[in-house]
C-alpha cells in the first residue's frame, strides 16, 4: 500500500507539474526569465515582424520630437530627413523589450556604418544612465536616447516596445507595438532594399 502511494506521488504529471508550476512563477515575476523564454520562442519563428508596405505620396507624416544622448545633445525628428530611421521605444523593465533586443542588436551590427539609415532606441522611463547600464550589462552597442519633448502618440500608444520605420520622406513607413525578432534574415532582406530606395 505504501509502495503505491509513493508510486502515485511520483508519478510522471506530478513531477511535471512539480517542476511547470515554479517555472511558471518564475516566468511571471523575473523579467530576464520571461524574457529569454520569449527570446527561444523567436528562435523558432514566433514574434516575426511584417514588413513595411510602400507609402503612398500622401502618407503620414511622422511628427517631431526631439530627443537627448548620453552627453547631453539634442536634436529633432525632423533633422534627420532624407535618412530611414530605426525609432524602437522600450525600457531595461519591460521583458518583451529585453527579449527583442538581440535581434534589433543584430539589425543594427549589420547596418551600423550606412549612412542612410539611423538607429534610436528610445528609453521610455527616461533614465539614460540606467538603461546605459543596462545596454553595457547586456553588451549591446546600440545607440541610446531619452525624449527631450513629448513623445506623439503616433510614433507611442500604451505599449512597449513600440516600433517605427520612418522612411526618408519623414512618413510613417511601418509601426509595430510588442515584441520582434528584427534580426532574422527575412527582415534584413527587406529593410536593406527599403534603404536603399
Amino acid at each position: 500500500m505504501r509502495f503505491m502511494n509513493l508510486r502515485r506521488l511520483f508519478s510522471l504529471s506530478n513531477i511535471t507539474t512539480g517542476i511547470m508550476v515554479p517555472f511558471l512563477i518564475l516566468v511571471w515575476v523575473n523579467p530576464s526569465v520571461k524574457a529569454g523564454v520569449m527570446q527561444g520562442l523567436m528562435k523558432v519563428g514566433l514574434f516575426q515582424p511584417g514588413m513595411p508596405e510602400e507609402v503612398s505620396p500622401d502618407g503620414n507624416m511622422a511628427p517631431d520630437m526631439s530627443f537627448t544622448d548620453g552627453e547631453g545633445k539634442t536634436f529633432t525628428l525632423s533633422s534627420l530627413r532624407g535618412k530611414v530611421v530605426f525609432l524602437n521605444f522600450w525600457a531595461t523593465w519591460c521583458p518583451p523589450c529585453r527579449a527583442e533586443m538581440p535581434s534589433i542588436n543584430a539589425l543594427y551590427e549589420r547596418f551600423r556604418e550606412d549612412k542612410n539609415v539611423i538607429f534610436l532606441t528610445v528609453d521610455t522611463d527616461g533614465n539614460y544612465k540606467k538603461a546605459s547600464s543596462f545596454l553595457k550589462r547586456q553588451q549591446y552597442s546600440l545607440p541610446l536616447y531619452v525624449a527631450d519633448s513629448q513623445i506623439p502618440g503616433e510614433l507611442l500608444g500604451r505599449s512597449i516596445p513600440t516600433t517605427v520605420i520612418i522612411n526618408k520622406k519623414g512618413q510613417i513607413a511601418y509601426r509595430h507595438e510588442g515584441a520582434a525578432d528584427y534580426g532574422n534574415e527575412r527582415f534584413m532582406s527587406y529593410f536593406e532594399k527599403y534603404i536603399r530606395k
